[in-house]
């Protein structure tokens, strides 16, 4: 098997079937073998129908059912784990990635041995200006607080070669950040520009809400400066308590308009509180997940995994 198209599904009845026929289409008279692998999220919606439709295609398609939502990242982990091809490229459902540039990363990994990966990446944005500013603030806090180094406007969309994927699922921890992944196992990539296409259907699934606590994700899986920030907390705790000494001292040798101990004793109670509870918040978030790692659940679970694949059916 050449290629495999692992695709995460939640609540896209209606692009499932505009997808199949998009590969359909953009793959008509390739050379080499590949498949579908969709990776159904626990959708409520009639996805999990639509899918079962496809086995009676044409295509190779391999169909990964989840006994409930357990979100992007573990569907992309399943996907990954299931696909059989040489070269696996994750793409969205939504058609806002097209398949025809999934063939051109797979033709640029021919042509190309030097590199194991291609990332697509947006050149221009069709966001709003605040989305548009958070989400270029997080690629700078990321790069400047984590490990890695993220390529801005880069997303899940790419192709790798099959020694990159198994070290991707070599891999096992809970809270994924599969971009931060992608970089933490090294390996050369080449960036692809793309320009983002509008939904067949539907409304995309991701929330700012959703967003942000992503964002929060990438960070604290990539570095341990939060653990450290209460240290310079405290440094900056123990500097205004100088200051604030010596502009006291001032003022009562100065005027007749010194502040009063409450107000000094208020303000430090308020600082200092404020700082501990940061801090036990920070410590809080590491904890949890070092529980939740411990416990070894399973990324996912997988309710039924059907396919339709037979040797030499698309090539």
């Amino acid at each position: 098997m050449k290629l495999s198209l692992v695709v995460p599904c939640y609540n896209e009845q209606g692009n499932v079937p505009l997808f199949y026929e998009a590969v359909k289409n953009d793959f008509d008279g390739v050379d080499f073998d590949y498949e579908i692998v969709f990776v159904n999220d626990g959708s409520s919606d009639g996805t999990s129908a639509e899918l079962k439709n496809l086995l009676s295609g044409e295509i190779p398609v391999k169909i990964v059912n989840f006994s409930r939502n357990f979100g992007k990242e573990a569907a992309m982990y399943a996907g990954l784990e299931q696909a059989a091809g040489d070269y696996v490229t994750i793409i969205d459902a939504d058609l806002q990635q097209r398949p025809s540039i999934a063939l051109e990363m797979a033709r640029i990994l021919d042509e190309e041995p030097e590199y194991d990966c291609v990332a697509a990446y947006q050149e221009s944005r069709k966001e709003g200006g605040f989305m548009t500013f958070m989400k270029k603030s997080f690629y700078r806090a990321a790069n400047a607080f984590t490990e890695i180094e993220l390529m801005p406007d880069a997303s899940d969309f790419r192709t790798f070669r099959r020694n990159m994927v198994e070290s991707i699922l070599s891999l096992k921890e809970n809270f994924r950040f599969s971009k931060g992944l992608f970089t933490w196992v090294g390996y050369n990539t080449k960036y692809l520009p793309y320009v983002v296409e509008e939904r067949a259907t539907g409304e995309s699934k991701w929330s700012f809400k959703k967003l942000l606590a992503y964002g929060l994700e990438g960070v604290i899986s990539f570095t341990t400066f939060p653990l450290r920030f209460p240290v310079y907390l405290g440094a900056a705790g123990i500097l205004s308590s100088l200051v604030y000494l010596i502009v006291s001292l001032a003022l009562r040798f100065g005027s007749h308009h010194a502040l009063t101990a409450m107000n000094a004793v208020i303000t430090l109670i308020l600082f200092f509180g404020g700082a501990l509870l940061m801090s036990v918040g920070v410590l809080g978030e590491y904890l949890a997940r070092v529980y939740v790692q411990t416990k070894g659940r399973p990324i996912y679970i997988a309710k039924e995994i059907l396919t339709n694949e037979e040797e030499g059916k698309n090539g």
